[in-house]
């Protein structure tokens, strides 16, 4: 995968999530392109971090509005600002039919999809506004565009993401801060554990290319998305789904 050497030299990022699957992925390249990045995550990192890379692992329940303004606010002081928020954790929630959906999985599914996203773009958004610049990626899901049957958690919770970038990103469009959010078909990270591959197997039969995706072509496109090169572009929705998004 091409990389842009120096994309982010000085940039201080967040990514949550960012300890697997297409957070760590995106971790790695801003880390990789020059980006002190800093992680929100209850999971450890893993041991291949790049050679140099400067990754500071921060646990964080993203569920406590509390905890996350805190961290928001000591990242800000320890870093010297925040440019770059890329929110990428979640879960996938139980695979079952919307009337057999357990209510209190569902509140789940949207305190950390959800509730999560927006308490982070929340707390991290002043501090951007008072340096005028900022790119943020919200990590959304194909499902949330066209919703799968037996995952109206998960789909809803995503349209929701959808939902609250478009908002944002018309609300901060005259501030140097962009928000735009990508959307992705299947790609195999830790999230499937939670799924059944018979539902796997239903999400890749309607990708037209046939395959999954891979954590890397996501964060080619987080990254771009998080640079300065995105600066005419805020409150779009961007597609990663091997042909099978129809909007």
């Amino acid at each position: 995968m091409t990389q842009t050497d120096g994309r982010f030299e000085g940039r201080k990022a967040i990514v949550t999530g960012g300890a697997s699957g297409i957070g760590w992925a995106v971790t790695k390249r801003l880390a990789q392109e020059g980006a002190v990045v800093r992680v929100w995550d209850i999971g450890d990192l893993p041991s291949d971090a790049p050679d140099g890379a400067a990754i500071e692992a921060v646990k964080l329940n993203l569920t406590d509005a509390a905890a996350v303004e805190a961290a928001t606010n000591d990242a800000a002081a320890a870093l010297g600002g925040i440019d770059v928020l890329v929110c990428s954790a979640g879960v996938a929630g139980q695979v079952a039919t919307l009337w057999d959906y357990p209510i209190d999985h569902w509140r789940d599914v949207f305190d950390i999809n959800v509730h999560a996203v927006f308490y982070c773009n929340r707390f991290v958004v002043p501090h951007m506004m008072a340096k005028k610049y900022g790119r943020i990626v919200n990590i959304a899901s194909i499902a949330g565009k066209e919703g799968n049957p037996n995952a109206s958690a998960y789909s809803a919770s995503k349209a929701a993401v959808i939902g609250l970038t478009k908002s944002l990103g018309k609300e901060l469009a005259k501030t140097g801060i962009t928000v735009n959010s990508v959307t992705p078909a299947a790609v195999r990270t830790p999230i499937f554990d939670q799924i059944t591959e018979e539902h796997v197997q239903f999400m890749l039969s309607k990708i037209p290319m046939g395959r999954l995706g891979t954590v890397d072509e996501i964060a080619a496109l987080v990254c771009w998305l998080a640079s300065e090169e995105c600066s005419f572009t805020t409150g779009a929705v961007f597609d990663a789904s091997g042909g099978r998004a129809v909007y």
